[in-house]
């Protein structure tokens, strides 16, 4: 599958089966987040890839989004004294943004389900997962394979979906100024 296929792909899944994600899928999409470009090539990002089903629970406790059922999350985290800073834009949350947007499209390329989780109660998840005080939380992503998957690989599901939506180009773009 291609970049452009990949893209299209994406969706925000929120029903999840419980078969767990195999470790080496899980380290292919690490890589791919590891990839990810950041000011001056910091590196800002830490990663939190949570399986234990018990911390899974614990986990969801934190979120506003608790039913989502996903197997596994991976909490991405950033050290703000480590990215730089415009005005008082901190470059950490774009950084952390960066890669965990190329770890969402490599699961999608690995056939796995993603949500994007912005809802949550950091200071909760911190204590939860044990992260330094010096990290800010900045999402968290569910990840699994998605409920009902199989032969069809979301192909008829997906057929059947009303299709994604998205403004003209003409609506967004513009050339030369504004």
């Amino acid at each position: 599958m291609n970049i452009y296929d990949v893209i299209k792909k994406r969706r925000s899944v929120r029903r999840y089966s419980q078969e767990s994600v195999p470790e080496e899928k899980i380290q292919k999409i690490l890589e791919a987040a590891r990839w990810a470009p950041s000011w001056v090539n910091s590196q800002c990002w830490q990663f939190v890839v949570v399986q234990d089903p018990k911390q899974v629970s614990r986990l969801c406790k934190g979120t506003i989004e608790q039913y989502i059922n996903a197997p596994a999350f991976i909490v991405g985290c950033g050290h703000p004294e480590s990215s730089g800073k415009k005005g008082d834009q901190q470059y950490y949350m774009v950084d952390v943004a960066l890669a965990l947007e190329h770890l969402v499209l490599a699961a999608t390329a690995e056939g796995l389900g993603t949500c994007w989780l912005a809802g949550f109660k950091e200071e909760y998840i911190r204590e939860v997962l044990e992260i330094p005080a010096n990290y800010r939380i900045v999402a968290m992503i569910a990840l699994g394979y998605p409920e009902g998957r199989g032969e069809e690989d979301w192909g008829e599901k997906a057929k059947q979906r009303k299709p994604l939506e998205r403004k003209p180009l003409s609506d967004i773009v513009h050339r030369d100024r504004w």
